[in-house]
């Protein structure tokens, strides 16, 4: 039975890495339909994992703020609750869209929550991740430097693989569904707007 478990697993990894963009993606809505990533052919993309009980979780409003300025123009920004990380983003996917909507006035869409990493990880993310490795956190940033501690204590090779570090990385996919950049979640939102505005052709 763990053979055949390994097995498939292999396989899952083996379609998530031949895989040739983001398109070839299916995912759950919050409702828990499947949508296809093929439905954003053409737009910008920013792909995040998010939490509501999260020190960067202010950072809602930054997104929101990218969204009403770009969304006309092509952008859309896909949330992906996730509970990995210090289990800041507890309860069901309805409770989390009701406190963002209450506390941040959400308009793009949220998905069902996911794991980014692991054996259970959501194959789009597995597919990000093989894209664009973790290269480092801003160490001349206090969070920067507040999570490189912590992470280091519990794995001192904690950098050396691409998972995902924790709540708010994002990845900017191009509008032919290809991952241009990884943002760690100290990345300065002016950063990630320029980039956005890049691949927008402004």
């Amino acid at each position: 039975m763990k053979r055949l478990i390994l097995g498939l697993l292999a396989v899952a990894t083996v379609a998530c890495l031949s895989a040739e963009s983001v398109y070839d993606f299916k995912v759950k809505n919050a409702q828990g339909k499947e949508v296809a990533l093929s439905e954003y052919k053409g737009k910008v993309l920013l792909i995040v994992n998010t939490a509501t009980r999260c020190g960067f979780t202010p950072q809602y409003n930054e997104l929101e703020a990218l969204y009403e300025k770009y969304a006309k123009e092509g952008l859309a920004i896909l949330d992906f609750p996730c509970n990995q990380f210090g289990e800041q983003a507890p309860g069901t996917i309805q409770e989390i869209q009701s406190y963002c909507s209450i506390n941040f006035n959400i308009q793009f869409p949220q998905f069902d929550k996911i794991e980014v990493n692991g054996k259970n990880a959501s194959p789009l993310y597995v597919y990000l991740k093989s894209q664009k490795n973790f290269e480092g956190f801003d160490l001349n940033d206090k969070m920067g430097k507040l999570l490189d501690n912590m992470l280091r204590k519990q794995d001192p090779e904690y950098d050396k693989n691409s998972d995902i570090k924790w709540n708010f990385t994002k990845f900017l996919v191009s509008k032919d569904g290809r991952v241009v950049k990884r943002y760690e979640p100290t990345e300065k939102v002016s950063v990630i707007e320029a980039d956005i505005q890049k691949e927008l052709g402004k």
